[in-house]
């Protein structure tokens, strides 16, 4: 054999296996149609070229896969130009692609070169309401305040989405906020008038909406462009440039009504794109490989997630709550200050907390196990100090006069007169983890919530079930088995009597 060709070869098997061997790339992608089409588009391009990828596909909104990747836990995600020059950077003037790259630089962050097409904001309304009304543009909406409307949460409150629109075209009215993929739903059935819409959903045909004309330009250029780690492997900067000018605005659309309406899964339609498009390359033989998952193996694997994030946040917080209980349920001010400080943590909004963890913690199940944690405190912690607390106190002289030691009165009066409601707050805590545990998906823990956030974003009522029966099922079996346990530690009687921490 040609030495030359030999030597060829083993440097090409070398390169395979160095390639093999390096950290997988984690792509990421924000949680709406388009995002996880391009996301997946970007996952399996890599792929194509032998990296191993770590999918993150659904990550969440702008925030947080944009402090993902500023952070280091993601390496690759679509946004838009847009969107980083009014939303992540707030840019003066025209965002230019100079101006955009040095606002990113110090963020170790670089844009590629984008897709091509242009997905703008854009506001929608019924065809049928805009020939009753007269609407054609967005500067007709101020003679018009009785409209019903409803915009993603996103857009209610970024700079370039409702507040500033306001400023411009002098509309008073506030909108309701929605999930996006509902808002076409609610348009579809009635119960809404207007919504805002990008130029590329395919919904704008499927439900024959009219796009109001933006006619003092106040929405920017959207352009759809991998953003990537500076610190990314150059031959992957490299490869993911293919994709650059390769998709037109309504190209997109038709990928979008592909995955809403068409049947098709997501990744068969990036997989489509990339062979169709020819980006990976000239190689006949190249294949899209797609992700095998059968329903029973998500299933599996989304409801293992799902349970050990649970426990891994009730067990602690378990420990915690009752011993704090304990060790303070003697001295009232400290005992209302910590209830009233586990109280605290219930007010905040578990989005808003699993988003403010990011930059401290990153993301995946960290962040969510500690949102849990948190949760979690209150219905124990309350429980036990207001069963301590409200323990009879003539049983508590009887004990002094018998003559019980501090660790004896515990042992024979305090724990078990306790117990029935302590765990029922355990009990309660589970069963609240195990619904704010379907957020987690958000950040890209994985669990139950992964099939409900896709199913949203896609409009898919199966994949919503996928996560939500099983993890409706969760919270009836963890109820059985915490009856089950109540039954072993707590004697009949008490059972019985004591329901005062059923109510947590």
């Amino acid at each position: 054999m040609n030495l030359g060709v030999t030597l060829a070869r083993t440097a090409v098997v070398a390169a395979s296996f160095a390639v093999a061997a390096e950290e997988p790339i984690v792509v990421a992608s924000k949680n709406f149609t388009e995002a996880y089409i391009l996301g997946e588009a970007v996952a399996q391009l890599l792929e194509s070229e032998g990296f191993e990828v770590d999918r993150k596909i659904g990550l969440g909104g702008t925030k947080i896969c944009y402090d993902a990747l500023v952070e280091g836990d993601v390496d690759v995600y679509v946004e838009y130009t847009g969107t980083i020059a009014e939303a992540i950077k707030n840019i003066d003037g025209e965002p230019t692609r100079q101006k955009i790259a040095e606002a990113l630089a110090p963020d170790g962050v670089e844009m590629l070169d984008g897709f091509g097409f242009n997905n703008t904001y854009a506001l929608a309304v019924p065809r049928q309401v805009a020939e009753e009304r007269g609407l054609g543009k967005i500067s007709d909406l101020p003679d018009h305040p009785d409209l019903r409307m409803a915009v993603s949460h996103e857009f209610l409150e970024r700079p370039d989405g409702w507040p500033g629109l306001q400023r411009l075209y002098g509309i008073e009215e506030i909108p309701d906020g929605i999930e996006h993929a509902l808002a076409y739903e609610a348009l579809a059935d009635g119960s809404i008038d207007l919504t805002d819409a990008y130029s590329t959903d395919g919904e704008l045909k499927r439900y024959d909406l009219t796009v109001l004309e933006d006619d003092r330009g106040f929405f920017p250029t959207y352009m759809a462009v991998p953003l990537v780690r500076t610190d990314l492997d150059p031959r992957a900067r490299n490869v993911l440039r293919r994709v650059g000018g390769t998709l037109d605005d309504v190209e997109m659309s038709d990928l979008n009504a592909a995955a809403v309406f068409g049947g098709r899964s997501t990744e068969s339609i990036a997989a489509s794109y990339l062979v169709d498009k020819g980006i990976l390359g000239t190689n006949a033989e190249a294949e899209v490989v797609l992700p095998q998952d059968s329903l029973v193996a998500r299933l599996s694997r989304n409801t293992g997630r799902h349970l050990f994030l649970v426990a891994a946040a009730v067990i602690p917080a378990t420990l915690v709550a009752v011993g704090l209980a304990f060790a303070i349920f003697k001295l009232p001010w400290f005992s209302r200050g910590a209830v009233y400080i586990a109280g605290l943590m219930q007010t905040i909004p578990s989005i808003a907390l699993l988003a403010l963890l990011i930059p401290l913690v990153g993301i995946g199940w960290l962040p969510a196990v500690i949102a849990l944690f948190l949760y979690a405190l209150l219905p124990i912690l309350r429980n036990a100090v207001t069963a301590l607390t409200s323990i009879e106190p003539t049983l508590r002289r009887v004990a002094v006069a018998m003559g019980l030691k501090p660790a004896e009165e515990l042992r024979h009066v305090f724990v078990p007169l306790a117990m029935p409601s302590i765990v029922a707050g355990v009990r309660t805590a589970a069963v609240i983890c195990i619904g704010t545990a379907t957020l987690a998906a958000f950040i890209g823990a994985g669990g139950l919530g992964d099939p409900i956030v896709k199913g949203l974003a896609l409009n898919d009522t199966r994949l919503i079930l996928e996560g939500a029966i099983p993890a409706a099922s969760l919270a009836v079996l963890t109820e059985l088995v915490f009856e089950a346990v109540e039954r072993w530690l707590v004697p009949g009687h008490l059972r019985s009597s004591n329901t005062a921490g059923t109510a947590i």
